[in-house]
């Protein structure tokens, strides 16, 4: 009869380990997803400040400043939102073509890897805030990952609105 209890917590906690495990390998492919979406949106932030520089006019400084930019923190959502703001008021009618369409293209690019990163840090951030995962510190030592809040440009929202998030409850029905 003393067995019983002891094989109930023993496959209580086959059950909790099989459960961390778990949760330890998605927030392991949490945190690569998150890299990668950085990293998507750090090269989009980076041509959409090359062709900036190639405009240059108004956006010379403001697009020097953004192409040495790097990292997600509150210096560089200061520096895009600057470059943002001035690509929203630039008169696209004067630019070449060629560099009216690669502008038009790198600002599509960084709504598409912002609304990428954003959906990534989203996840991670979910599964970080699980009961089990913050008990048992299943995240180790990785740093927590942040939003970049940039503002879109009205010329690339208007042609590249993303769609409703993946997980929302707003979907298309």
């Amino acid at each position: 009869m003393t067995t019983l209890p002891v094989l109930l917590v023993l496959a209580a906690l086959a059950c909790v380990v099989a459960l961390a495990a778990a949760r330890v390998r998605r927030l392991h492919r949490l945190h690569i997803r998150v890299d990668a979406a950085r990293a998507g949106l750090d090269a989009a932030l980076r041509r959409r400040a090359e062709a900036a520089v190639c405009a240059g006019g108004a956006l010379g400084e403001a697009a020097a400043a953004a192409a040495r930019a790097s990292g997600v923190d509150a210096e560089r959502e200061a520096v895009e939102n600057d470059l943002g703001r001035r690509l929203a008021v630039l008169d696209r009618a004067a630019l070449p073509e060629p560099l009216r369409t690669e502008l038009a293209e790198a600002e599509r690019y960084v709504v598409l890897g912002r609304s990428v990163y954003h959906d990534a840090v989203r996840d991670t951030l979910d599964l970080r805030s699980r009961r089990l995962v913050r008990w048992l510190r299943l995240a180790g030592t990785a740093p927590l990952p942040a939003y970049l809040d940039i503002a879109v440009t009205s010329a690339a929202a208007g042609r590249a609105a993303p769609g409703p998030d993946v997980g929302s409850s707003h979907r298309p029905a």
